[in-house]
């Protein structure tokens, strides 16, 4: 009764006050007394060795858990006894004791500061062999804690220069306790398998021949806020009302013996609340194929998920399920509306669009995401333009493509065009997208989603209803930059709809509202124009006289202007992954001005606007440490140094150049950075480590 009214009332100060059964009951030494009772497998009454019957482990499982909601310390308490906490996953086996022990391992693994070793665990493999898909998709809750990177949630940990002293120091321990686990579930028969089928399934399949109680009782464990279960009690009674059948809810723990009458438990779980769970259980099966597919086995994963037609299943249930629309009695949390990133179907989108971008993002299974009638439709776009057929295209095994009128992309791409000017959701849904379009450009990609009419939808977005969220501008600038890099036909569509001097004002307003959101279009712009104005073509050379875009990057104070402010929004002590790409643009402008021969003159011109701002040696001081880092960071890291090379299709060797060229201490190389700095501004040498 306690446990009930914790999560139904607001906590106050002084819990032991509030829940006086429970605190007591910690306090003489109850919760241990538990813990020895659990884990001693048998008991002697007068001298008879008895063992202790699933009901008892249940209810010791049960009265653990409430006193964990209930009294501060008790979990973190559990957490560190390693020993128990491992013996916990051994009551797994028996399905009474199961969504108890689950519940409990899941409150303990959230609070404890170690991650545990699944390969510790006796028999892992014949425990998640043995569960039923339930059980399976319930573990999976359990699993997104073990297999996912612990973090200290310290903000000094996303800088690049701390993450590097991380994997420094990850090297000399070797794999962590995650990539441990994670390879743990891969050496599993069948446990890939049986997740894609997981999340696959449709709400139909998904009824077996459980009971009207002990569904409930799985709703129960599912949900931590007893005010969840009463809004699903709400959606259940008003579709028995609806359908003019009477049902009793029970409370959970209830039986036929305390008052439930018999023909309740003959009632099967309205159709609503069947999707809810449904829902639920695919988010936390989603999560761990989308961990999974960023770890060390990627590319195995990868195969498996391809093998096991995880993608045309998602497909299938895309109208149904992941993008259905909402009734009127959609399931929300209390002070919640639907919209909200809490609700189930939300995070269910935002999860399904992750697993999308892991699944595309530099790998030639992305070609999955469409079905054989789109993938025809490719090998056509490149036969017009009598450019040779994308190898991975080629390669694709038909067999494993989605069915169907429309492939998962497409599909994308339609509620992508339909998703309301505030939705959280526009932001992963050009994530998904873009993540299909990164790598080496492909022409036939660009085109595919150009006929598509997706341009248009991007810079309708930026530009005609003037986005506000910097998530969502960076996200789409992102995608516009991949759509229309190298690509004629992308700046004629663009100068098109970009008819007018004042949506071109609006459109660099964007852009220049934040470089560090915009300047991966600053950069496929840039690197297009070079291209362009290296092409001997009639197509070509009017897209150069026509587009704005292009005429106003050609431009050298523009150039100069973006190169000024990348340099200076960015400092060593403040890299992170999502601003690093302001210093290789800022390198980009810099190598093909070293291409025209023009690197010592833009050099100069970056001096002058140090000293025209009062700073002089500022800007200039700062890059040298940036290029110094850079070095570090780029010749050590093979994936990276690839994604520059097939992004910008320049070779990682002239990058490498380039920064040597600019970090040469000469002081009489023209282009040499510290030929411009002059002798008492010098501060080349910092250890920014130190800092």
């Amino acid at each position: 009764m306690e446990a009930m009214a914790f999560v139904t009332e607001e906590r106050k100060l002084t819990q032991e006050t509030t829940y006086p059964n429970t605190y007591i009951f910690d306090l003489f030494g109850g919760v241990d007394l538990l813990v020895e009772i659990l884990m001693r497998p048998t008991v002697s009454i007068r001298g008879q060795k008895l063992k202790i019957s699933d009901e008892m482990s249940k209810d010791c499982l049960s009265i653990l858990y409430n006193t964990c909601v209930c009294t501060e310390g008790v979990t973190k308490r559990l957490a560190e006894k390693n020993d128990f906490v491992i013996f916990l996953f051994t009551l797994m086996t028996s399905k009474k004791t199961f969504l108890q022990t689950a519940t409990l391992i899941e409150d303990i693994l959230g609070v404890k500061k170690e991650m545990i070793r699944l390969d510790e665990v006796p028999n892992l493999s014949s425990l998640v062999s043995n569960f039923d898909q339930q059980q399976l998709a319930n573990f999976c809750r359990i699993l997104a804690v073990t297999i996912s990177e612990m973090d200290t949630g310290n903000d000094d940990k996303h800088t690049l220069l701390a993450k590097n002293a991380q994997q420094k120091k990850s090297l000399s321990l070797g794999p962590s306790a995650a990539e441990i686990n994670q390879a743990a579930l891969l050496s599993i028969p069948g446990f890939v398998e049986r997740l894609c089928k997981l999340a696959t399934r449709k709400v139909s399949e998904s009824t077996g021949t459980t009971t009207f109680l002990q569904e409930l009782e799985e709703w129960y464990t599912w949900l931590d806020n007893a005010l969840v279960l009463d809004a699903l009690m709400r959606v259940a009674n008003e579709e028995s009302e609806h359908n003019q059948a009477s049902v009793v809810f029970p409370l959970p723990g209830a039986s036929e013996e305390n008052g439930l009458p018999h023909t309740s438990t003959r009632t099967q779980l309205p159709h609503s609340m069947k999707i809810m769970h449904e829902i639920m259980y695919k988010l936390e099966v989603l999560y761990v194929l989308c961990v999974l597919l960023m770890g060390r086995q990627r590319n195995q994963v990868h195969r498996m998920i391809a093998e096991f037609k995880l993608i045309p299943g998602l497909n299938n249930l895309f109208d149904k399920l992941i993008w259905r629309k909402h009734s009127a009695s959609a399931l929300v949390l209390h002070g919640h509306n639907q919209n909200c990133d809490c609700s189930p179907d939300i995070t269910l989108k935002i999860q399904f669009l992750r697993l999308l971008q892991s699944f595309s993002d530099h790998h030639e299974n992305k070609y999955l995401l469409l079905n054989n009638q789109e993938l025809n439709e490719l090998s056509a776009i490149s036969l017009k333009a009598n450019i040779p057929e994308v190898e991975a295209v080629l390669n694709t095994d038909r067999s494993l493509v989605c069915d169907g009128k429309r492939g998962l992309l497409t599909r994308l791409l339609q509620v992508m065009k339909k998703e309301p000017a505030e939705s959280s959701f526009r932001f992963w849904q050009a994530r998904a997208v873009e993540s299909f379009l990164r790598g080496t450009t492909s022409y036939a990609d660009q085109m595919f989603l150009l006929k598509r009419g997706l341009l248009e939808h991007i810079l309708y977005c930026i530009v005609d209803s003037e986005c506000k969220s910097r998530d969502v501008l960076q996200s789409y600038f992102d995608l516009l930059g991949e759509l229309m890099k190298f690509n004629v036909d992308a700046f004629k569509r663009f100068n098109k709809y970009i008819n007018t001097d004042a949506k071109f004002q609006v459109f660099l307003k964007q852009i220049n509202s934040s470089l560090v959101d915009s300047n991966m279009l600053v950069r496929c712009v840039t690197l297009s124009l070079d291209r362009f104005e290296n092409q001997v073509d009639m197509k070509v050379a009017e897209v150069l006289s026509e587009c704005r875009l292009l005429a106003y990057i050609a431009q050298v104070p523009t150039q100069m202007s973006f190169l000024f402010r990348l340099i200076n929004i960015i400092h060593v002590q403040t890299l992170t992954q999502e601003n690093v790409s302001c210093l290789n643009t800022s390198l980009v402008i810099l190598m093909l001005a070293r291409r025209k021969e023009r690197l010592p003159l833009y050099l100069r011109l970056l001096q002058r606007m140090e000293h025209s701002k009062k700073y002089p040696g500022f800007l200039l001081n700062n890059f040298h440490n940036l290029l110094r880092f850079w070095q570090q960071h780029y010749l050590h890291k093979d994936k990276d140094s690839t994604c520059l090379e097939n992004s910008s299709c320049i070779s990682f060797s002239y990058w490498k150049e380039t920064v040597s060229i600019l970090l040469n201490p000469d002081r009489q190389s023209p282009s040499a950075l510290v030929s411009y700095i002059e002798e008492p501004y010098m501060d080349i040498d910092r250890d920014f480590t130190d800092e």
